[in-house]
């Protein structure tokens, strides 16, 4: 049996997908907890731990949301040993709230936050710009650009971690997570551990007011010194010859922005930074002295082009800037588009199509064949057709909301089916009859439901329980009784969590 490509040894070559490069980036740091709750596009990271942390002594969990995966690997971090959590870009909005905490806290261990965005909304409810956290939290930042830079930055990150004693964000988009490359491994760390003994500081972990204003002073002088690893970070590099005209980039978009250079013949100098927060600004100045013209490529929001604006505004430098208005603030980028973009800007005639696409015939998500959620949206349809509102969820259910079932009204966010179907049933006069999948209900559907019954509000819920988190990769979760690690536990049964809040009417159908 070939073994496990995530273990082979420091010196082999592994063609890995960015996901599993971040997986292993973590056991060469020596990651010793693990933490997550699956979402595209980052779910393999932890699904690749699962696959091999009892060999290697790591602890892994399938947590029931992110916000409790981030206290998970917090905590641990806090109590001296290294760990990681990692979760989509929306998943980061669940865990605000100790996201935010970790930064006046710190950590003893080294931390790794993986937030990976989603441009274009491959799998996501939105498309949100997860560098911007960065500067909320106040917490550094590094994107890769590539699956190599994805491990070896993730081992980074640690270092980094440890020696400001802050987590570190990895920030990665969807092309990065699942783009494939031969990657060029280190040793392996991770190697079991002993459990630590706790050391008390109330001052330092108990966020009360009066701790909390002297924490953030501390949060800004370890800011200060984050600056100076900024401007000596390896992955932070001029690419290509001297030139007035130049770009600046990072994560996937460098990609796109060496394509389009090469696409002109022009030779013209990318500076790719590779630590996003905070940025290197003595790099930049030394990158945009002698420059008549700068071109910012980036996904999303004009993160980077505001920076630089900042920056040739405060120390009046003659430099032309363009970003947004010629490369969309939405979707994800391709070389195409960067392309196009920069021949307009430098005046020079688009001579070269970048946008071939094999002629394959649009396929529409739909629910795999067999799937039990079929039968329920066609009974329930057949019963109340379009009489009553359908709010729905997040999971494979959603797509009920597509012909032929039109099942799906409303739907904002994880668990939100029944916090929508509380208020709905306040405001309107059609009934409600809301759809919420296993996991969803585990991750954020339980406290709406509490809400719903003690607040007195009127609707029927179906909970589709196919007994697995389906569309991210069938991982386990509190109904299946099978932990991250491969471990029988106790199965936490949904009936029982529904009767238990209150609910009167409670019919099970199997």
């Amino acid at each position: 049996m070939e073994k496990d490509p995530l273990l082979k040894p420091a010196g082999e070559v592994a063609l890995l997908m960015g996901n599993e490069a971040i997986a292993r980036g973590a056991i060469e740091a020596g990651i010793c907890v693990a933490s997550t709750y699956p979402g595209t596009p980052s779910s393999e990271i932890a699904d690749t731990l699962s696959r091999i942390a009892a060999k290697l002594g790591i602890y892994m969990e399938y947590s029931t949301n992110e916000k409790v995966a981030m206290e998970v690997a917090g905590s641990a971090a806090i109590a001296g040993l290294k760990s990681m959590v990692s979760m989509k870009h929306v998943g980061l909005n669940v865990a605000a709230d100790p996201f935010m905490s970790l930064a006046y806290t710190g950590v003893r261990a080294g931390m790794v936050i993986v937030t990976a965005d989603d441009p274009e909304c491959f799998s996501s409810q939105n498309e949100q710009d997860n560098r911007i956290y960065s500067i909320l939290s106040g917490m550094p930042m590094i994107e890769p650009s590539n699956p190599q830079e994805a491990k070896d930055y993730t081992v980074l990150a640690f270092e980094i971690s440890e020696k400001l004693k802050l987590p570190v964000i990895l920030r990665t988009t969807t092309r990065i997570s699942h783009c494939r490359m031969n990657v060029k491994l280190g040793e392996i760390e991770s190697k079991g551990y002993e459990k630590q003994t706790f050391k008390k500081s109330m001052q330092e972990l108990v966020l009360l007011p009066a701790n909390a204003r002297v924490l953030h002073r501390r949060l800004l002088q370890k800011l200060k010194e984050a600056r100076k690893i900024s401007e000596a970070f390896p992955g932070t590099k001029v690419v290509g010859e001297e030139n007035d005209i130049g770009i600046i980039s990072s994560g996937a978009a460098f990609n796109y922005a060496m394509e389009a250079v090469k696409a002109t013949s022009e030779k013209i100098p990318v500076l790719k930074i590779g630590m996003t927060n905070p940025l290197p600004e003595e790099t930049i100045l030394d990158f945009l002295e002698n420059k008549r013209l700068v071109i910012v490529v980036e996904e999303l929001s004009p993160f980077l082009e505001n920076y630089v604006k900042k920056l040739i505004a405060e120390f009046k430098l003659d430099v032309e800037v363009h970003g947004k208005d010629v490369i969309p603030e939405y979707g994800e980028l391709n070389p195409s588009i960067v392309y196009e973009a920069l021949a307009k800007i430098i005046g020079k005639p688009v001579k070269i199509n970048l946008k071939t696409i094999e002629n394959v015939p649009r396929r529409p998500p739909v629910m795999c064949p067999g799937c039990p959620h079929r039968s329920v949206f066609y009974i329930v349809r057949k019963v109340l057709g379009d009489k009553a509102i359908y709010p729905t969820d997040i999971g494979c259910y959603t797509l009920g909301a597509l012909p032929p079932y039109m099942a799906g009204d409303l739907l904002f966010c994880m668990g939100s089916s029944i916090g929508t179907s509380s208020g709905l049933s306040k405001a309107i006069k059609e009934p409600i009859v809301a759809f919420i999948g296993d996991s969803t209900f585990y991750h954020a559907g339980i406290p709406a439901l509490i809400n719903s019954i003690y607040n007195k509000a009127e609707f029927i819920l179906f909970v589709l329980d196919n007994r697995t988190t389906a569309m991210t990769g069938h991982q386990p979760h509190p109904g299946t009784g099978i932990t991250g690690l491969g471990e029988r536990t106790s199965e936490v049964k949904i009936s029982n969590i529904v009767k238990g809040c209150g609910v009167k009417y409670v019919k099970t159908v199997d």
